[in-house]
């Protein structure tokens, strides 16, 4: 029996290496969505909404370059409003699909959504396709009863192991339900309208591999190591981090380009150092499957937590870049204006936080969430709890001497100067019970 499917578009906003439209292409019919979820645009516990402005604008021009991809092939993006445990099963039922395709999801939160809509859809198969990462779950190198607690041991298994390789776009793909009758969707006010941004990064699978075709047709893959940790400059790292994270480029595809370039130009330390980084990446998104929502609390996967409390203007300050410190200064202000940060800064920010202000870290995460353009849920809230040291990392966190970071990365004061990074001071003008603090007051 010929299926009906549903194929709900997530982080896999792409056509090329997409094995869920290799999977629909024997649907009899098939019905192509989106869905823009209220609870983005919500304040959590954490103080910010997840979808800031760099991202929400990157994920709107990832839709319409997919929109324009689904069309050459027959098909039509159909973007819905509201929660997809309510939306999908109601579109199951009206038009009689028996199959829904996605991607599978290291997310606590996508995890528990995709599982609802399944308990309540008995007669509809779930199908979650593993083609957000470079392995499978069916063929992980390391079980995930068995998963490594650092990276490193992970790396040392994975890095020799095979994935699959890339697939073509298709050629076409099949009708849309002969019954469905294209709704008239108004954007609810809750959806906040186009903003402005200064991010460098526009969305979509055509920008994507455009700058995977230039990026790989370069020099620069030769030199990644010598420059990733400058704190400026768009030729010092790869820069895949945005397109990646929306699905609009796949690990795989990263990979086998590496591949091609490593044939053709030969490899060396810089080039295999590429490798080593998707790894992370791919760590990061099975370790969040292993440990679940262990990634958002506040001891992580230890059993000590470390030792900070609440500062609210300390944390606010952080936020905009009026710390005492000029350089971490000048990575939140670039960080507010783009949507992005060098991974050099990110770590230099992240260890300010925790350790020179003494503020939880996972409301460094959560504002890291709003803010960045190539936010991903395991790579950003891990790495957070790897500098806390309450995840991944074996020495127990890390704490950065802001004073030699400068001296390291920004000798000449070019990169504070670009963002307006200065000392601003005294960082605290309250004490923690919010009472005035009057320095060099005589009793």
């Amino acid at each position: 029996m010929s299926q009906h499917s549903l194929y709900w578009f997530t982080q896999d906003l792409r056509i090329h290496d997409n094995h869920a439209l290799k999977a629909a292409q024997d649907s009899s019919c098939l019905l192509c969505i989106y869905i823009v979820d209220p609870r983005w645009f919500e304040n959590k516990r954490w103080q910010h909404a997840s979808m800031g402005v760099h991202r929400w604008l990157f994920v709107q021009e990832c839709l319409s370059d997919l929109a324009q991809k689904l069309q050459t092939l027959g098909q039509r993006l159909h973007i819905y409003y509201g929660k997809p445990e309510d939306i999908i099963p109601k579109l199951c039922h009206t038009y009689d699909l028996d199959h829904l395709l996605c991607a599978r999801m290291a997310g606590s939160y996508e995890q528990a959504t995709v599982k609802a809509i399944d308990d309540s859809l008995p007669s509809v198969t779930v199908e979650r396709i593993d083609h957000y990462t470079l392995f499978e779950s069916s063929n992980l190198p390391v079980l995930l009863e068995e998963w490594p607690a650092s990276y490193t041991p992970f790396r040392k298994i994975a890095e020799p192991v095979a994935t699959k390789n890339v697939l073509a776009a298709p050629d076409s793909l099949p009708p849309m339900p002969t019954s469905f009758a294209v709704p008239s969707i108004q954007r609810p006010n809750w959806v906040p309208a186009p903003a402005p941004s200064h991010c460098a990064f526009r969305g979509g699978e055509t920008e994507a591999l455009q700058h995977l075709n230039a990026y790989f047709f370069s020099k620069l893959p030769l030199d990644y190591k010598n420059v990733r940790n400058a704190l400026d400059g768009w030729d010092n790292s790869s820069k895949f981090s945005p397109w990646l994270n929306q699905g609009c480029l796949s690990a795989r595809q990263v990979k086998s380009a590496l591949e091609q370039y490593e044939n053709e130009n030969g490899s060396n330390e810089s080039t295999r150092w590429l490798y080593v980084e998707l790894l992370w990446r791919e760590y990061f998104q099975w370790s969040h499957h292993k440990i679940g929502v262990k990634l958002f609390r506040f001891r992580g996967v230890t059993k000590k937590g470390p030792l900070t409390s609440y500062y609210a203007e300390r944390y606010q300050k952080w936020c905009a870049g009026q710390t005492p410190y000029a350089l971490v200064n000048a990575c939140m202000k670039e960080l507010k204006a783009t949507g992005y940060l060098s991974n050099r800064g990110r770590q230099i920010v992240a260890s300010c936080l925790v350790n020179e202000l003494s503020i939880d870290w996972r409301y460094g995460a959560a504002w890291f969430e709003h803010q960045l353009v190539d936010f991903d849920v395991a790579a950003n809230w891990g790495n957070w709890q790897y500098i806390a040291g309450v995840g991944a990392d074996p020495r127990g966190g890390r704490h950065f001497n802001l004073e030699k970071q400068t001296s390291l990365y920004d000798p000449e004061g070019e990169y504070r100067k670009k963002w307006g990074g200065h000392v601003v001071g005294p960082l605290d003008s309250v004490d923690a019970a919010d009472w005035p603090i009057m320095p060099n007051e005589p009793y």
